[in-house]
């Protein structure tokens, strides 16, 4: 079952970020430009609003990458290794750092009186996805560390 699980994640993996990008590099910027000329009081916030999410793209390819990387270790039956661990952290500090960048650029355009409530459902699902990943990476993070320390104390008993 492992067989087929594993490159399944890893295909799914590879197709989420393809995705990403088209819509990043294509759909992203033609959607803000559209935008822009339906509501030309808010086009100065056409620039500001696609860097912040090209700004979070950064950290959800470094999660691909290091959910990539733990299926590898998972493969090759090193997933109680400190190598997850470290994939652990890193995949949880990134969706952290995507929940801050989301909430910040939300309560701004909120502020401006920007915020239109169809972007902000989305805004607050991506929070609220990212929030999840985070909290879920922190506890395998936690699991992962106690399963490691009790394998060393294995060791040292036998």
């Amino acid at each position: 079952m492992q067989r087929v699980i594993i490159p399944f994640l890893k295909i799914a993996i590879l197709i989420m970020g393809l995705l990403a990008i088209v819509f990043g590099l294509i759909g992203l910027p033609q959607l803000a430009e559209e935008a822009a000329k339906l509501n030309p009081e808010y086009a100065h916030f056409q620039y500001p609003v696609l860097i912040g999410i090209e700004l979070t793209a950064i950290p959800f390819f470094i999660v691909l990458h290091q959910a990539f990387v733990l299926l590898k270790l998972i493969e090759k039956e090193a997933a109680f290794s400190a190598s997850a661990n470290d994939c652990l952290n890193k995949i949880k500090y990134c969706a952290l750092f995507i929940v801050i960048m989301y909430t910040t650029g939300s309560l701004y355009l909120s502020i401006q009186s920007a915020l239109h409530p169809g972007v902000a459902i989305i805004g607050v699902a991506i929070i609220l996805i990212a929030l999840i990943i985070s909290v879920f990476a922190a506890m395998l993070q936690k699991l992962l560390t106690r399963a490691i320390e009790m394998k060393v104390e294995n060791k040292l008993t036998v």
